[in-house]
């Protein structure tokens, strides 16, 4: 897999654009802090977009066990993705607001499912310079089917809490401090799986949030020995940590991610906690 991939240009997205080609644009809101996107998303979006909600669409908050934010169910995305207009041959581009964590998880779950064609647009809205659109769009139903019901074992590859830790390269996604065991604003426990080598999502992105060119990706993982076939990720929930996933997908590293990422790791008080 290469960058164009797993990303796409606001210019090139304008272009296609404006000639009138068919893109399916989904509009995934989403801050730690602020969960909720759609006030922010009826103050103004691409137009056409449609809005995503990454708590209620892209998580199952009914599956025990294994996380804030366990995956959702093919069963239930298909009937979403058809609703946010999502069509067969389509394609479709995901973009946010805040460090690509929302895109980048819509990006995860829909190409998961085997949703072909999805793009994360580099450097989310504040890369648009077109005109906004105001209010809700309510598109035509889309005719899209989910391959992968079951998403934990789907056209990307997912690992569990016992094979993370036995990773040849364990990446966690989150800020310094967090990996550190400094500071934990979410999570009961602070630390870090041990073994894992710290990547934060937001030092992939340049000060415009779009991801770092390709050279400057390679020698970041490479400088963290974070490379070949075995490498896997995590977060606080699985959402930042699919950041990291796009980022390494752009330069051809196929990565897996932990889902339940250190919120279902330091659930378990038997499980050991590093940290430094």
């Amino acid at each position: 897999m290469a960058r164009e991939d797993v990303l796409i240009t606001a210019d090139e997205l304008a272009r296609r654009l404006a000639a009138g080609e068919p893109i399916t644009l989904l509009d995934v809101r989403w801050e730690l802090a602020r969960p909720d996107g759609r006030a922010a998303y009826e103050s103004g979006h691409l137009p056409g977009a449609v809005y995503v909600s990454l708590d209620d669409d892209l998580s199952d908050h009914s599956v025990p066990g294994r996380g804030r934010h366990p995956l959702p169910s093919g069963a239930d995305l298909q009937p979403a993705a058809r609703r946010w207009g999502v069509r067969t041959g389509v394609p479709v581009v995901v973009y946010d607001d805040w460090n690509r964590a929302g895109s980048a998880r819509a990006w995860w779950v829909l190409t998961a499912a085997g949703i072909p064609d999805v793009r994360i647009l580099d450097g989310g809205l504040s890369a648009w310079t077109g005109e906004l659109q105001t209010g809700t769009v309510q598109p035509e139903p889309g005719d899209v089917t989910v391959v992968h019901d079951d998403l934990y074992d789907a056209a990307r590859k997912t690992v569990t809490a016992e094979q993370a830790a036995a990773a040849a390269v364990l990446v966690d996604a989150r800020a310094p401090e967090r990996y550190r065991g400094e500071t934990e604003p979410v999570d009961p426990v602070a630390g870090h799986i041990p073994g894992a080598v710290n990547a934060p999502s937001t030092g992939l992105l340049g000060p415009d949030g779009s991801y770092l060119a390709e050279a400057d990706l390679t020698r970041l993982f490479a400088e963290r020995g974070v490379g070949g076939p075995d490498v896997a990720v995590y977060c606080g929930s699985g959402v930042t940590a699919a950041v990291v996933i796009a980022a390494l997908a752009a330069v051809g590293v196929d990565a897996a991610l932990f889902p339940g990422s250190w919120s279902e790791w330091s659930s378990d008080p038997t499980r050991p906690v590093a940290r430094a």
